[in-house]
């Protein structure tokens, strides 16, 4: 029998998952993949919530390399997060998941605002949650909406959706023999410096005893893996 060892989870995918091979942009298969992901997911009796970031379109800390103002250059950088999630909540209603957009910043033509009980209450009621925005606030990426809003609807872990299989000794594509590295602390992080997540959500997610599991979304079927308590990727707690 296929019982969850997670009731209720945050997904954090980045932007440029959803590009796929594409340079920029959304491509649809990889989009549909995800929804499909978090369906097999949903079926087996799991809340999931989806925080999503906005790298495939306009990244915040390149805009302001560029010259424009690092306030302005953030919010744009959550418009496009909204943009994704527009994306995903499609995917997911043409697979019939019920889903709910909601964001950080009100735009409420488009999706709902965020408040966390509404945010609960959908989760209870086995919805989607998506959440846009990133936290509302400039200087603050979404791996820290991430860590937020898990401590916010108490979810139990957070799942870092990426494009590798967990986290290496050394960059496997530059180092030869760099190894995986199945578990590690929250302190290891922060004083390798290592960028799974910014140190303001590893901090957050340490303070609120919230475990990251790190491992690659590209593989079929890993995210249930995850959810059912397969030793896949990279623990980090």
């Amino acid at each position: 029998m296929n019982v969850p060892k997670y009731k209720r989870v945050i997904l954090k995918l980045s932007g440029e998952v959803l590009q796929g091979a594409l340079s920029y942009g959304i491509e649809s298969n990889v989009i549909f993949s995800i929804a499909e992901q978090i369906k097999e997911v949903k079926d087996l009796g799991s809340e999931v919530a989806v925080v999503i970031g906005g790298g495939n379109i306009f990244r915040g800390i390149r805009g302001a390399d560029g010259g424009i103002d690092r306030a302005t250059a953030d919010y744009m950088g959550m418009l496009a997060t909204v943009i994704n999630g527009m994306a995903l909540q499609s995917a997911l209603e043409k697979l019939g998941v019920f889903s709910r957009l909601q964001t950080a910043i009100k735009m409420e033509q488009l999706a709902e605002p965020y408040i966390r009980r509404r945010a609960i209450r959908h989760l209870e009621k086995g919805r989607v949650v998506i959440f846009g925005g990133g936290t509302g606030n400039p200087y603050f990426t979404t791996d820290t909406a991430a860590a937020l809003r898990a401590a916010e609807i108490g979810a139990e872990v957070i799942l870092k959706a990426t494009k590798v299989d967990g986290i290496y000794s050394a960059d496997p594509k530059k180092v030869k023999g760099a190894r995986k590295i199945d578990k590690m602390s929250f302190i290891d992080i922060l004083n390798k410096k290592l960028e799974i997540m910014d140190a303001t959500a590893v901090s957050l997610c340490m303070d609120n005893k919230i475990p990251i599991i790190v491992f690659n979304l590209l593989k079929k079927g890993n995210v249930r893996r995850v959810i059912l308590g397969e030793k896949i990727g990279t623990i980090v707690k």
